[in-house]
């Protein structure tokens, strides 16, 4: 028989992103839909094991929607990484009566999810993540507001860009994924976008592009940097100097975490937080939502955690030649 689940503890772990408050909304008014108890674990997984762990009703999470962040707070944890963490938590969950999880973060998260479904306590997963990364979704929480975030900043860099005639390197989150880089560069028309899934380090090809435009009559020569790739400022002095363009760095850096969730973060984080509630009242364990072909879906954490994804090779094409 599946496990009958009385009270539900949620908790946000990790890098924040736009759209987590409102998952967070939705996991708690869900929850008391259904007739469940509902507690809010503070700080993550590090808060986990201080046992920081609040009981939740509606009006805790009135007026939450629309603000950037995670009212329960987020932290990494690396004793949490260790056995002794794991069954340390597992405990204090059943100390508080806590028969099922819900995290919400990226696959960090969702392996010490692993670990407490391991040890009895039922643990659902929701991608929360501004990188998109997440291999077993198409949609992360957070991602389309930082996109947005970063294509108007971008749009505001280009402005003075030509009207200076300068080189501008604007450098975008995304430490291991391309994804912010790949959509802005396409959404802002830039001329390079270096992704850490693409890059060869090849500067000269760089210099040459901006040579190449210059005489073309171009003003401005914009190039999108993932931060997996970094080093905008020295980069920036090496294209000046080989190029004689005046050539400028701007790291835009976590302005891009911030703000208010767009209304598609504010929808899918809600959907995606009721559902999680709903599998674990289904007695369901050990499952991640995401978001396939126009629909939500689950899948197990183990087989989500094997999964890997590359950067549509389709739209990288066409980035360059939109870009000419």
């Amino acid at each position: 028989m599946a496990k009958e689940i009385n009270t539900i503890g949620v908790l946000t772990s990790g890098g924040d992103a736009p759209g987590m408050n409102a998952a967070i909304r939705a996991v708690v008014r869900e929850a008391i839909a259904k007739g469940k108890q509902i507690k809010g674990i503070k700080r993550g997984y590090a808060g986990l094991l201080q046992e920081e762990i609040v009981d939740m009703k509606q009006q805790d999470v009135s007026d939450i929607i629309q603000r950037g962040g995670t009212i329960l707070q987020t932290a990494r944890c690396l004793e949490f990484t260790t056995e002794e963490g794991q069954k340390k938590g597992a405990e204090i969950c059943k100390k508080h009566g806590i028969d099922g999880v819900i995290v919400i973060g990226g696959d960090g998260s969702f392996k010490g999810a692993q670990k407490l479904a391991a040890l009895g306590i039922n643990t659902i997963g929701i991608p929360g993540t501004i990188d998109l990364d997440i291999a077993c979704t198409e949609y992360t929480i957070g991602f389309d507001t930082a996109a947005n975030t970063a294509m108007e900043a971008i749009d505001k860099v280009r402005d003075t860009s030509t009207s200076h005639e300068r080189c501008s390197i604007i450098e975008v989150m995304g430490r291991g994924a391309g994804y912010i880089a790949l959509w802005c560069g396409i959404a802002n028309g830039a001329e390079d976008i270096l992704l850490p899934e693409k890059y060869d380090y090849d500067e000269q090809k760089l210099v040459n592009h901006i040579i190449e435009n210059r005489k073309r009559g171009k003003q401005h020569h914009i190039i999108i940097n993932a931060e997996g790739i970094g080093h905008s400022a020295s980069m920036a002095k090496r294209i000046e100097a080989a190029t004689g363009v005046e050539t400028r760095a701007t790291i835009l850096g976590h302005m891009q975490r911030g703000g208010s969730p767009t209304c598609k973060d504010r929808v899918y984080a809600s959907t995606m937080g009721a559902m999680a509630v709903d599998l674990l009242c289904e007695g369901k364990s050990n499952r991640v939502v995401g978001y396939r072909q126009g629909n939500f879906v689950d899948f197990d954490i183990d087989e989500a955690l094997a999964m890997r994804k590359g950067i549509s090779e389709y739209q990288y094409l066409i980035s360059k030649n939109l870009s000419i």
